[in-house]
């Protein structure tokens, strides 16, 4: 097992009604003027939006609001967010939504706290010094952003998506009510249920010895949203197995279930291209890739995959360790099918021509260079995966 370092600051607020503390938890933090950020106007309509300014003007805190985030959020909307802050004085920011609200959050405050072009960090021109305190109430179980150290941004210019790490981004407070992602439609719960699992199976599979609570309370994690999906396909109001998954995002991705051991992120980067190009949803994307990286990758140490097959997936041990392994990987498409996720791209609706094959590798070289982790992945290698994912 590896040395770690592990960074968890987040307060977590979770249950019935809780977004009525908004105004109690930004003022614990003295945000004087708060950037209101969301999504939707599903955030308006519902009436979650006119619950969060009633509460922040209560504690006697002023706020501006700025809608009109996407999936895969936009590089020219973080700038419209960094504009208006600065003409505000926002000193608080607060995304109102999941992943991509709070990635386009983040990079607001990154913008607002410093005098270079954000994009700097996403290219890996420049490092951040400071962060504006940000806090989210969360309506989307997916990507863990909540207490995450990451930040995922798109630039419409040559479509890149793009990531940038820092303790520094990891939200002050996460309020988390289940009951706020009950009208989510299925195929986006469906979605957002792969994305938590990847975020702890691209730190499961890793070829360092490893501690065995970490693999433990990764595999019960991995177990739990898989069995919570289902019933999520069946009874979308349950309460118990909203809480199970929205609980799960945040321990998926707070680097909990990868402590002591290396990661392998080598589908989330070729995820980021595909959603770059398509626009598709990230989970779905995750799912269309996985299979042939797991594929291209998993003799590097077998064991490992069928301790996934057996742990996770109660895959019958077979006396060869790459079988059990190869039924492990068709254990977890036989998973995605079932609760209506693609295995690959044409599945996920796009049928790659060799140039794009190509453009997507190329495109992800520049981006990451050759990827150590499970095993390394040079240029070449992410065309043969995009070329067997298709």
């Amino acid at each position: 097992m590896l040395n770690f370092d592990y960074c968890a600051p987040t307060k977590v607020v979770f249950g019935k009604g809780t977004e009525a503390r908004v105004g109690e938890l930004v003022r614990e933090q003295q945000g004087k003027k708060v950037l209101v950020h969301y999504g939707s106007k599903s955030a308006r309509a519902s009436g979650l939006l006119d619950r969060i300014c009633a509460s922040l003007s209560q504690a006697g805190i002023g706020y501006v609001t700025l809608g009109g985030v996407v999936p895969n959020p936009r590089l020219s909307k973080v700038y419209e967010g960094i504009d208006l802050c600065r003409r505000e004085g926002v000193d608080f920011i607060l995304a109102v939504g999941g992943g991509s609200v709070i990635d386009s959050a983040k990079a607001i405050s990154y913008g607002l706290s410093h005098d270079f072009d954000v994009w700097d960090l996403f290219e890996g021109k420049a490092k951040a010094t400071a962060f504006k305190p940000l806090g989210v109430v969360l309506t989307i179980a997916a990507a863990g952003s909540e207490m995450s150290w990451s930040t995922v941004i798109t630039k419409e210019e040559g479509w890149l998506k793009r990531p940038y790490n820092d303790d520094i981004a990891r939200p002050k407070f996460a309020i988390m009510n289940p009951e706020l992602t009950y009208s989510l439609p299925e195929y986006q719960t469906m979605s957002g249920c792969v994305d938590i699992l990847m975020h702890t199976m691209e730190r499961y599979f890793t070829t360092v010895d490893t501690m065995d609570l970490t693999d433990r309370i990764a595999e019960a994690l991995m177990r739990t949203v898989m069995e919570n999906a289902h019933v999520l396909r069946r009874d979308p109001h349950n309460y118990k197995a909203r809480a199970e998954v929205m609980w799960a995002s945040s321990l998926s991705h707070n680097g909990l279930t990868g402590l002591g051991a290396t990661a392998d992120w080598v589908s989330h980067r070729l995820e980021h291209e595909l959603s770059g190009m398509f626009d598709v949803a990230h989970g779905a994307g995750l799912a269309a890739v996985w299979g042939s990286w797991a594929r291209y990758v998993f003799k590097t140490k077998a064991a490992r995959f069928a301790q996934f097959a057996v742990r996770v997936l109660d895959v019958q041990e077979a006396s060869d360790e790459e079988v059990t392994a190869l039924k492990g990987i068709e254990a977890m498409e036989s998973f995605f099918r079932s609760i209506g996720m693609p295995t690959n791209i044409h599945e996920l609706g796009y049928d790659l021509t060799d140039e794009q094959v190509k453009e997507l590798a190329h495109k992800c070289y520049v981006a990451n260079g050759t990827m150590h982790g499970f095993r390394d992945i040079a240029e070449e290698d992410m065309a043969r995966i995009f070329a067997m994912a298709r």
